[in-house]
């Protein structure tokens, strides 16, 4: 049966039509890798599937008991820890431990119990921390408040509470936009390893093609399943663009022939009917696109003039904000043709050396020396926020050259498939691919020696990045590349710098090299931690059998009473048949007493006799439920 059934589906936004007529059936465990260029409503799709808009025209049909998990738009903040806050996540454990706390109800509390056994919720916090430490987190930071740790970091924590839910359809926008590439690779391990269906949107090759089983590509309005991962998908399309080329060929050459058949002979009498049935077989000739997607994106770099070695030389070199050192000991060189990708942790410097090798921080201590005419082009993500919203890219180019002419400004944002359009286009209104394209115009305008790019790839869609990688390769000046995407650092990258433990280091090996020794290392620390997971597993364990134990001995807790009562009667009972027995024994009694009395005395000796033997049945029989209750 399937998971998701997707038919006839239209959507549109703002009356612009994004999907009409889109069909597309999910099967449980099935992995997709949603597809196609910015805009045509890969995210919108998403929405829609998750009940945040509403269709158009056609269905979207869930299974039954069917679960949707997705990364909430508005990231998580507040005085709760990292590790409360994804164990938040799963209402109904929260819910449930909530009522454990406040129900009093017996046959509810034993509910809640097995219901709270059956979704593994002692082993929750041992579940999330693991997801939370595979995403970066270690354990000091996952007790820190969320309220500590900046945006990227929170969509890091909203990605852990989604995953931690497990849910039957776990729906992914752009995973890896604020991933670093160790966290990247924990996430594709995941994902392998997933047992729920996933559609995901993504623009890294790498991750659909170590994760996904079929590609959806969106395009057009419709969508077309391919099975396999992203090259399979490439393969695919490349040999349908062939034999659409072929067949839009062979096309072109009979429409030729007819054309010319019916003007020879459509002035002549005795042709005219032969020329009109070809004429009416002309119209019904298909209209054949000669390729798949609109024009290819081009990207280009401007040539940089040669500049003699070294282009910059750092000795023993720190730097750092406020005069507090982030990064020590570099020494280092960079030369014109020198292609690096710079990897590690998020929050271990990457950046911080990006903006030193920028100017626009200094050492605090050591040499850095720079070659006079070096010129930098330096590419950040966050800029697109000191983009002006309502000027268009000609605006920003044309302050950034103000000696340039109309001509020169067009041609720069032409660089970067910024099309008339779109060049006088508001930003407030361009994609985020596109303010990325603007981003890189902006800092290539005066042909840089070096470009500085820090995770260039965020927001641009795979035709996108792969002219990026054709323009960097054709590039002759030096890059220095911070990238989450190993697909890019792989095709561009020469040599590797680990930005780790303070300071910056080469590292011998390619990229397969650096994915195997990370693997080793998440292996040795799980390895490190496993005796304290385990530890951590049976204390919860305990903890619940000790809670178990408590409900039981509140449960029993009246027998108990019951127990005791009868046990106080007794023992007053005895009490009084011994007094009563000792007054019997006494021969006073039968030389002076009243034969009455002695009849009394034996009466109410009987009435002890008969209660007592009652109260002991009475007891047997709750002792003996005890003790079941008990085993």
């Amino acid at each position: 049966m399937s998971l998701l059934v997707i038919n006839n589906l239209t959507l549109r936004i703002a009356g612009r039509p994004l999907l009409e007529g889109a069909s597309l059936t999910i099967d449980p465990g099935r992995r997709i890798g949603l597809v196609g260029r910015n805009g045509v409503g890969k995210s919108t799709l998403l929405a829609a599937i998750a009940g945040d808009i509403v269709p158009d025209g056609g269905t979207i049909t869930l299974s039954s008991r069917a679960t949707i998990g997705r990364v909430k738009q508005e990231t998580p903040s507040g005085p709760q820890s990292l590790l409360e806050t994804v164990l938040a996540s799963h209402e109904e454990r929260t819910s449930l431990l909530h009522q454990a706390e406040m129900v009093t109800d017996p046959l509810r509390l034993a509910e809640i119990h097995e219901r709270l056994i059956a979704i593994d919720a002692h082993t929750a916090p041992a579940r999330a921390s693991i997801i939370l430490a595979g995403l970066g987190f270690d354990h000091e930071a996952q007790q820190r408040p969320v309220s500590d740790f900046s945006g990227g970091w929170r969509m890091r924590v909203a990605l852990a509470s989604a995953l931690f839910l497990a849910p039957d359809l776990l729906l992914l926008d752009e995973p890896t936009n604020h991933l670093d590439i160790e966290a990247t690779l924990w996430l594709e391990n995941w994902l392998t390893k997933y047992s729920g269906a996933v559609l995901m949107v993504s623009h890294d090759r790498s991750l659909l093609d170590n994760t996904v089983n079929a590609i959806a590509h969106l395009d057009q309005g419709k969508i077309s399943l391919t099975p396999g991962g992203y090259d399979r998908f490439v393969q695919i399309k490349t040999e349908q663009a062939l034999q659409q080329n072929r067949a839009a060929e062979k096309l072109s050459q009979q429409r030729a022939k007819m054309e010319s058949f019916v003007a020879r002979f459509r002035a002549k009498a005795t042709k005219a009917r032969q020329a009109q049935a070809r004429l009416k077989a002309l119209a019904k000739l298909p209209q054949i696109d000669s390729v798949i997607e609109a024009t290819p994106t081009v990207f280009s770099f401007p040539e940089p003039e040669p500049l003699p070695p070294p282009m910059i030389r750092l000795e023993n070199v720190a730097t750092g904000y406020d005069g507090k050192a982030v990064l020590r000991h570099l020494t280092l060189r960079l030369d014109m043709q020198d292609r690096i990708a710079l990897l590690g942790q998020n929050g271990h410097g990457k950046s911080t050396f990006a903006k030193l090798l920028a100017g626009r921080l200094f050492p605090l201590e050591g040499e850095l020396s720079v070659n006079p005419r070096l010129n930098v082009g330096y590419f950040a993500q966050h800029q697109s926020e000191e983009l002006i919203a309502q000027d268009s890219p000609i605006d920003h180019m044309s302050r950034a050259l103000p000696k340039a002419t109309p001509t020169v400004v067009r041609a720069q944002l032409a660089r970067f498939g910024l099309d008339a359009e779109r060049a006088e286009t508001p930003v407030r209104n361009l994609s985020g691919g596109e303010k990325a394209r603007l981003l890189l115009a902006l800092a290539t305008r005066h042909a840089p020696h070096l470009l500085l790019l820090d995770e260039p790839t965020n927001h641009l869609d795979l035709d996108a990045r792969d002219a990026l990688i054709r323009a960097l390769c054709a590039f002759e000046g030096a890059v220095i590349l911070i990238s989450h995407d190993s697909y890019l650092v792989d095709s561009v990258a020469d040599d590797l710098w680990i930005a780790e433990n303070g300071t910056i280091t080469p590292f011998k090996g390619d990229m397969g090299d650096y994915k195997e020794w990370l693997e080793a290392r998440m292996k040795r620390a799980a390895s490190s931690t496993g005796a304290g997971q385990k530890d951590e597993k049976k204390t919860s364990e305990t903890a619940l059998k000790r809670a178990e134990q408590k409900e039981r001995t509140r449960q029993l807790a009246p027998l108990r009473r019951k127990i005791r009562d009868l046990e106080a009667q007794m023992a007053k009972l005895s009490e009084i048949k011994k007094g009563l027995e000792e007054k019997l024994a006494s021969p006073t009694l039968y030389v002076s007493g009243k034969a009455e009395d002695i009849a009394s005395l034996n009466s109410e000796l009987s009435r002890i006799d008969q209660t007592l033997e009652q109260i002991e049945l009475a007891w047997f029989e709750a002792q003996d439920e005890l003790e079941k209750s008990d085993s």
